[in-house]
């Protein structure tokens, strides 16, 4: 198939057109390196060292004969050039990467609010009216979150999408409805996966778009197979506050002797998925295309669930790191449970990845070959969801202030 990876350059992108392409078939890369320049923003780089993603397709051809077509594309802003480029290469499939990823990054500020709504929601809807203009008859898969569902405990399991319920009609008689599972996002980053649902369910019954959104769990791991290949492949791999991941953040903080960091109580319970995972995910996706007409598929895409706490102390007695209690920046429960069901993958073949010690020895090794490219102070979590928390005075676990507003 001729396939577009939007957001190909990014810490999902990057290894899921990697491993397409590693199956046969064409890949294109469309992407504004938005990431790199929010990198530059807050000043900090990734773990890992990364070449210009033109480097990086060289590299890709050099080791496997095969071509990573590279386009600078904006996707959210340059909506002509987007339609004009799917008129003309009518892929058979579409990947959707293309959003802002990360919570505590679209909480900053109100300038990060809002670019983050404007991106994330401006892609997704230009890219489905383009699909529309064109005429093409792409499947699309887009990249979502669990976090749209919240992190509230009710004692049921969370079904993939959809939630069968019972209304009580006017004549006194019952009705039967399918709905979309409702959504209370716990930040403006997981509010856009909520509006893009929503985009997704128009656009399917109005216009027989053929759609598959992934509900994605947090991502950990770096290694995909295709990035241990050579070492300019490797994947980018975040540690600071705004774009590090729990467990990704627990296993650099322990490989450079610096405390565990759990904020709040740590009873928050978060589903996971690794990196190998999540590309496999995504080519299982395309091989299970709705057909015009048919309603938004919806995965579940997670392996696992766990309390932060519980992963901080299994880093702990992996790593002998001590574990420091922090004020949680976020607005959210202290406590929550989480049931998940994903019998869609696996049902597909997913052969789930677990928290196994030699993946988590690896993580820890990558870190540690790059401790000399961290910089400490951009470990702490510090981007509060609401002034009030803001005026918190932080101090990181070395005892340092971070931050004090009056």
């Amino acid at each position: 198939m001729k396939i577009a990876v939007l957001g190909g350059d990014g810490f999902c992108g990057w290894p899921t057109a990697l491993h397409l392409s590693n199956a046969g078939h064409e890949i294109h890369i469309l992407d504004n390196l938005s990431r790199r320049w929010i990198d530059t923003e807050l000043g900090v780089q990734s773990l890992t060292p990364m070449d210009s993603i033109q480097e990086r397709c060289r590299i890709w051809k050099e080791v496997t004969g095969e071509t990573l077509h590279f386009h600078l594309l904006d996707i959210a802003k340059d909506y002509q050039r987007l339609r004009q480029w799917l008129d003309t290469e009518r892929p058979d499939a579409i990947i959707h990467f293309a959003e802002q990823r990360a919570a505590p990054y679209s909480m900053k500020s109100d300038i990060h609010k809002t670019y983050t709504v404007n991106n994330n929601v401006g892609a997704t809807h230009n890219l489905l009216t383009a699909m529309v203009e064109t005429g093409i008859d792409a499947h699309l898969v887009h990249l979502g979150t669990m976090g749209v569902y919240g992190y509230s405990t009710v004692g049921a399991a969370i079904p993939e999408g959809y939630l069968d319920v019972e209304v009580e009609k006017i004549d006194g008689g019952k009705a039967e409805l399918e709905i979309l599972y409702p959504t209370r996002p716990g930040s403006v980053y997981h509010m856009t996966k909520s509006l893009d649902q929503i985009l997704f369910q128009f656009y399917a019954q109005n216009d027989g778009l053929r759609i598959t959104d992934l509900h994605q769990g947090i991502v950990w791991g770096t290694h995909t197979d295709q990035t241990r290949r050579h070492e300019q492949l490797i994947n980018r791999f975040d540690y600071d506050g705004d774009y590090g991941t729990v467990l990704n953040r627990f296993l650099i903080q322990a490989a450079i002797d610096y405390p565990l960091t759990v904020h709040g109580t740590g009873g928050q319970t978060r589903a996971f998925i690794h990196i190998q995972d999540t590309v496999r995910c995504i080519e299982l996706a395309l091989q299970d295309a709705p057909k015009a007409g048919e309603r938004v598929k919806i995965f579940n895409q997670m392996t696992e669930t766990h309390r932060v706490r519980d992963l901080a102390e299994l880093v702990a007695g992996l790593t002998g790191a001590k574990v420091a209690y922090l004020p949680n920046p976020r607005k959210e429960a202290a406590e929550n449970d989480l049931i998940v069901k994903n019998d869609g993958f696996l049902a597909l073949g997913l052969k789930p990845t677990t928290l196994a010690d030699g993946l988590l020895t690896e993580v820890v090794e990558v870190a540690k070959k790059y401790a000399h490219r961290i910089d400490r102070k951009r470990v702490p979590a510090v981007s509060a969801w609401t002034k009030d928390i803001a005026k918190r005075v932080e101090t990181d676990p070395e005892g340092k202030r971070l931050r004090s507003v009056s």
